[in-house]
């Protein structure tokens, strides 16, 4: 009697599944939109929505969470540092599936997924601004004092012990 499985599953085996949207999901935050069939992107978006909602959370729990489904650490990153606060006040929906017809060969339906606020260049820099500002808030400034030099007396230089038995076994060779 074959396994039975729960639903159809895409690429085959659920492991397979899993790692083929993992893969999707580390694709679509590292370059902010992808070209993939329908049921691929269907499939992706609850997935994709899930790990942008701990991206927001920020904490290190829902790092070490999100690092289990992603790998690449980078992509956790900028996860972390411009998706997760560009979408801050957005409460769902951080993806968009626009239908594009389908592919020539096997005429499979095919959609780009892309993220909804795409990652300009003015959101990066608004966020790595807004990460400048708390860092300098927690770290308080301190005052510096310029090193002013002081004039060492004269001061007389006594030979160590060691000094001295070199120099009298040096001595009593001679």
């Amino acid at each position: 009697m074959p396994t039975p499985t729960k639903g159809p599953r895409l690429g085959g085996s659920p492991a397979h599944q899993r790692l083929m949207l993992a893969n999707l999901a580390t694709a679509l935050f590292e370059h902010g939109k992808i070209t993939t069939t329908e049921a691929k992107a269907k499939s992706l978006r609850p997935l994709a929505e899930r790990l942008i909602t701990f991206a927001k959370r920020g904490d290190l729990h829902a790092r070490r969470r999100v690092l289990t489904v992603v790998r690449d650490k980078s992509v956790v990153h900028t996860l972390f540092t411009e998706i997760g606060p560009s979408f801050a006040t957005r409460t769902g929906g951080y993806t968009r599936i626009t239908k594009i017809g389908p592919r020539k060969g096997d005429n499979a339906p095919m959609a780009v997924i892309e993220l909804v606020e795409p990652l300009t260049e003015q959101v990066i820099a608004e966020a790595t601004a807004a990460a400048k500002r708390a860092a300098k808030t927690v770290t308080p400034a301190v005052a510096v004092e310029p090193v002013v030099p002081v004039e060492v007396a004269d001061v007389e230089v006594t030979p160590v012990a060691e000094e001295i038995d070199a120099a009298e076994a040096a001595s009593e060779k001679s």
